[in-house]
């Protein structure tokens, strides 16, 4: 599976943003699919996750309520809605593709396949 993200930017703080990642080369709809972000100097972090019909979904505490992650299987491609943004949301930001799609896991190790990354960057 081959994962693109894509839609970050520079965007002052309190605005939005919306990442979206393209699948190809796998099926796509049997993943669960999950947002990670790595800010400069810490571990790369668990943000959201989505199991693979959409229904059950999970968030890190920092972005719930802000953030929404949401998935089309006909087009192939996850979202991560950003609203609210704050300035310690600034990072690279990955989606990842896990192979037992009914949990949308938080560990990084549950994810077999990632894409390149897309920088956030909220300025205050």
């Amino acid at each position: 599976v081959q994962l693109q993200a894509y839609g970050g930017g520079l965007v002052q703080a309190g605005g939005y943003l919306r990442l979206s990642c393209a699948a190809s080369g796998g099926t796509f709809s049997s993943y669960a699919m999950g947002w990670f972000r790595q800010a400069p100097g810490k571990e790369r972090e668990f943000v959201a996750a989505t199991s693979w019909s959409g229904v059950n979904t999970n968030y890190a505490d920092s972005v719930k309520g802000r953030f929404t992650i949401s998935r089309d299987n006909a087009k192939n491609t996850v979202y991560l809605q950003m609203n609210s943004l704050k300035p310690e949301d600034t990072a690279v930001y990955y989606c990842a593709a896990r192979p037992r799609g009914l949990v949308p896991g938080r560990q990084k190790v549950e994810y077999a396949y990632w894409g390149q990354g897309t920088q956030v960057t909220v300025s205050s």
